[in-house]
């Protein structure tokens, strides 16, 4: 059943987290280069929509960044103040020269990125194991299938539901293989993931 942001059961963790931000609010701009997977997935967070604005563009790499940036000047244009303004976007076969530029141009409008390399379902399997191992985006659609005991696709959108109690763990084991490599290097840090980063500062703001 897809998620609903004020039907969903609270948890303990919910109103620790809630006691814990009360009184700190960011306003959230999140961009995803898939029209539905990580949308489905980052709007099933607690947060007000007056809080967080969520796009799936479809854009990939530099030209998502550009599409932020446009996106960002018409919210500001609106009067939407943003904390934060995050892109979301996979490694896939983009050239390296497009995705590196990309950072770039992250780095220089003020825009966090919330990457993954290959894909964003790494971010799904680190909710199990801890996967040093580099695997084609099919090859992880056959081990999710694997992990959750049942068909994996796409765009589904009780993925958060099935997988929030072990968020926790999942950061932690997205860090722990980031810290394996010896230098931050995205583009040829396979896999790697900084999802994680994006989840945790959006779990300060749960309601």
């Amino acid at each position: 059943m897809k998620c609903d942001l004020y039907t969903r059961k609270k948890t303990p963790k919910d109103y620790r987290r809630r006691s814990r931000t009360r009184d700190v609010r960011d306003h959230f701009l999140i961009v995803c280069e898939g029209r539905k997977t990580e949308p489905n997935y980052f709007r099933c967070f607690r947060i007000s929509t007056l809080q967080v604005e969520i796009h799936g563009l479809g854009a990939n790499t530099k030209s998502l960044i550009e599409a932020t940036i446009d996106k960002r000047s018409e919210g500001i244009r609106r009067g939407r103040k943003y904390n934060q303004t995050w892109c979301v976007f996979d490694r896939d076969s983009f050239p390296k020269q497009s995705f590196n530029d990309a950072f770039e141009a992250a780095k220089n409008n003020d825009i966090r990125i919330a990457y993954s390399n290959e894909a964003f379902e790494l971010w799904y399997v680190l909710h199990f194991e801890y996967l040093q191992s580099a695997l084609s985006r099919n090859d992880y659609v056959r081990k999710l299938k694997k992990l959750l005991g049942r068909k994996y696709q796409k765009n589904d959108p009780d993925m958060y539901e099935e997988l929030i109690e072990k968020q926790l763990v999942a950061a932690e084991t997205a860090q722990k293989l980031l810290d394996s490599y010896a230098d931050f290097d995205p583009e040829r840090n396979n896999p790697s993931t900084t999802v994680h980063r994006l989840v945790q500062e959006l779990n300060r703001f749960v309601i």
